[in-house]
């Protein structure tokens, strides 16, 4: 069965950075476009970052452009998140989310296929 295990959240301070991975099972990763998303409590769940199949074409949301920086390694089946520069209003769950067999950069939730359980990233100011 597909599994998306992410894996690096925790405790950092303001201006600090943390990397996060998600290493995926079950399905053939390198069809895959990959994504993070995240949600802060209270609010909807938003995208962050997306990479296509191949690693050669990434998107950011406005508010972590510069910032943070996705990518994949389709060798070890795992899409990374590099976060610098956090901020407080980083605090979320970040989930890493798969869409089968697409060559686009994913930017929504709706056309994700899978999730995984997310892992918490808490910035103290």
């Amino acid at each position: 069965q597909v599994q998306l295990v992410e894996s690096g959240g925790g405790l950092v301070q303001a201006g600090g950075s943390l990397r996060l991975s998600c290493a995926a099972s079950g399905l053939t990763f390198r069809s895959c476009a990959m994504a993070w998303f995240r949600q802060a409590p209270g609010k909807e769940r938003e995208f962050v970052a997306g990479v296509n199949w191949s690693g050669s074409s990434t998107y950011y949301s406005d508010s972590v452009k510069g910032r943070f920086t996705i990518s994949r390694d389709n060798v070890k089946n795992t899409v990374y998140l590099q976060m610098n520069s956090l901020k407080p209003d980083d605090t979320a769950v970040y989930y890493c989310a798969a869409e089968l067999y697409s060559r686009m950069v994913p930017t929504t939730p709706a056309g994700m296929d899978y999730w995984g359980k997310g892992t918490l990233v808490t910035v103290s100011s």
